[in-house]
């Protein structure tokens, strides 16, 4: 990876509904290995105790890497998996602050 100034990095808030967890756990359990397939890594990830919520700091070498990563067919082929945790995600491009 790059040095940590040209770094393309991304918050993600997961709220996920107590029904809904086991799916999403399993959702990240195939989609996080891919990352460093494209350049990425998980920096952080914390999780609240009940699991109904979960932020991942996530980076990437370039856009292009996180584009090829999102675009990745064994990571669209779990998209259902997400879809029926029923997590509202929301995705915040961030930059790093000296």
């Amino acid at each position: 990876m790059s040095d940590q100034a040209s770094l393309l990095t991304f918050v993600l808030v997961a709220r996920i509904p107590e029904e809904g967890i086991a799916d999403f756990q399993a959702y990240e359990a195939a989609v996080l290995p891919l990352l460093g397939e494209f350049g990425g890594r998980l920096e952080r990830r914390l999780r609240s105790q009940d699991g109904t919520t979960e932020v991942h700091i996530v980076s990437f070498a370039s856009e292009a890497d996180f584009q090829n990563y999102r675009n990745d067919p064994r990571r669209t082929a779990q998209v259902r998996l997400l879809e029926t945790s029923a997590a509202k995600l929301e995705l915040l491009s961030m930059t790093n602050v000296q």
